[in-house]
């Protein structure tokens, strides 16, 4: 079966093929970065319309560079939700109009889904059961993975999830949209010990996260240096992005530590924008290790928004018999928890 993926739910237009026999065919993606990097964050409106110019005019090139014809095409599957609503609706409305058209069925794929099965885009893929760590500028999740569609919601962010506060907390800096890469990089150079951030909610029981507050401890630091030394220096700006990351990382890794406990699975998948956060990873291959458990992530492009990851939990999703109706239905909120499981067909 070759699936059509149209990913638009915020500021990327990703498009893809996958054939559930042959695996990923082909893909593009198209950034809005440089778009909204002037209005430090995503400005809706503005997405929409770059949506709305770009993804037609990419399907027709990547199906010209692929030579696939549209009657070689078996299903189109589009992100329905979560997501920016007019950027959504961009992406289903031309994905369930190009279905009707060739006479072919449609899927809406929840967004979060499809980052939870990206790593399956690789050859070491994860066996089921396993835990996922969600986490992204919009979310941050623990879930229980019983079966592909079966999701059990362990813990999430009672407020900002941790790449929402990577953004924020580069916006203080005087860092460029999008702020987890930018910090990332400036905490390269930053000096460890020279300032300890809290790690939220890790001296109670739970799998809830909580990262306001450590936005604002940032702030309060920020701003204790900016009275100290009269501006920030570099060094200091370098050893603030240290410390933030370094508790942001050391509160997932204690997390998914006692999720892995707490289910007594022994496999964890990470995925959303911010599992391509390197120090992320190595924090977490190191607590596996001393669980004898293993983590799973998809390589760092298929971390950000993608059409590959559309298209393949789109393909999973058409094989289980899922269809849409000619109505176009988008969700801007959806709890994963609410899916279908795919074993059964709607």
């Amino acid at each position: 079966m070759l699936v059509l993926g149209i990913e638009s739910s915020c500021d990327e237009t990703g498009i893809a093929f996958y054939d559930t026999e042959r695996g990923l065919i082909c893909e593009a993606l198209h950034s809005q970065i440089d778009l909204h990097s002037e209005y430090g964050g995503v400005v809706p409106e503005l997405a929409s319309r770059d949506h709305i110019r770009k993804t037609l005019p990419m399907i027709k090139q990547l199906m010209a560079e692929a030579n696939i014809a549209s009657s070689a095409i078996d299903g189109i599957a589009y992100t329905a939700g979560p997501g920016l609503i007019g950027a959504l609706l961009v992406g289903a409305s031309i994905g369930r109009s190009l279905a009707m058209a060739w006479g072919i069925p449609a899927v809406g794929v929840h967004h979060m889904e499809g980052h939870l099965l990206a790593p399956m885009l690789e050859q070491q893929s994860p066996d089921l059961p396993f835990v996922a760590l969600l986490v992204s500028g919009g979310h941050t999740q623990l879930i229980e993975v019983v079966a592909l569609g079966d999701y059990r919601l362990l813990g999430e962010s009672l407020d900002d999830a941790a790449g929402e506060a990577f953004d924020k907390t580069a916006k203080m800096l005087d860092l460029s949209y999008p702020g987890g890469p930018k910090i990332a990089a400036l905490a390269q150079t930053g000096e460890p010990g020279r300032f300890t951030f809290p790690r939220p909610m890790v001296n109670r029981p739970g799998l809830d996260f909580s990262f306001s507050g450590l936005k604002t401890f940032a702030r309060n630091t920020i701003i204790q240096c900016q009275q100290a030394e009269g501006e920030l220096t570099s060094q200091t700006k370098a050893d603030i992005a240290y410390a933030f990351e370094e508790a942001v990382v050391s509160t997932l890794s204690i997390k998914c530590k006692r999720a892995l406990k707490q289910t007594g699975l022994k496999r964890l998948v990470i995925a959303g924008g911010v599992s391509a956060n390197q120090r992320l990873r190595q924090a977490l291959e190191t607590m596996t290790g001393s669980q004898q458990a293993k983590v799973f992530y998809a390589r760092p492009e298929y971390c950000t928004d993608n059409g590959a990851m559309i298209a393949l939990a789109g393909a999973l999703r058409l094989q289980a018999g899922h269809r849409e109706p000619l109505a176009v239905n988008v969700k801007p909120r959806w709890p994963l928890t609410e899916l279908e499981p795919m074993q059964s067909s709607v």
